[in-house]
């Protein structure tokens, strides 16, 4: 017998374990909801997000390569479990992540493929790279939305509060609160300041900034 089922097995019961992760920035900022986002919903959102954007917005990219590369862009934190960019540096994190990439999928025929995927999203060098990588950011950013509209008091910002969340503290974060904004919309500005987005993005932002959405 090939050891085809077991590998398709081990894989996908690794790769369950993300459906129970929950996504680390909500848990710094505790946010005030029962049932937060996994890490596993997250990577279904932003696969959804891009087709969505790529549907009304004019890109010459592969989009099947993009939302491949959407599906495994998280496989890392089976292992290394979410981090911020406040609680590890990029460089060390892709050490980690890479390592562990490695290990997750080891036993895969196409391993090779898909590490080269995550290697390519990582360096955001490609067309299809740069669309994930702004996809991956913008999601999180809209789903900030999503909490607000559920309960405008899902963050409490007071220092007392956030005195164990670095990213309250980042010096960026500072100046966009201290304009007496709310939440989601400081994190909203953020992604627009930090990430790089294209013109869309940033009116895709924009929009769900002014605009009741959920």
């Amino acid at each position: 017998m090939s050891n085809k089922p077991k590998n398709v097995v081990e894989y996908y019961v690794l790769c369950n374990k993300l459906k129970s992760l929950i996504r680390k920035g909500w848990l710094d900022w505790k946010v005030d909801k029962e049932r937060l986002e996994s890490v596993a919903e997250h990577v279904y959102g932003v696969q959804m997000l891009a087709l969505a954007i790529y549907s009304e917005y004019e890109y010459d990219i592969d989009i099947s390569k993009v939302i491949m590369m959407l599906a495994i862009h998280e496989l890392e934190e089976i292992i290394i479990k979410d981090q911020t960019a406040w609680d590890i540096s990029k460089e060390e994190k892709n050490i980690i992540g890479h390592k562990a990439i490695e290990d997750i999928l080891k036993n895969l025929n196409l391993k090779e493929t898909f590490k080269n995927l995550i290697l390519e999203f990582d360096e955001k060098t490609t067309k299809e790279s740069i669309f994930a990588y702004m996809c991956d950011k913008l999601e999180c950013d809209i789903q900030s939305k999503i909490y607000e509209e559920e309960n405008k008091e899902c963050v409490d910002l007071s220092i007392e509060s956030q005195k164990e969340n670095k990213s309250y503290f980042d010096e960026r974060v500072i100046d966009l609160l201290s304009k007496k904004i709310t939440w989601s919309e400081m994190w909203l500005k953020f992604g627009r300041i930090n990430n790089n987005y294209d013109e869309n993005f940033n009116e895709i932002s924009s929009y769900v900034q002014k605009n009741k959405i959920f």
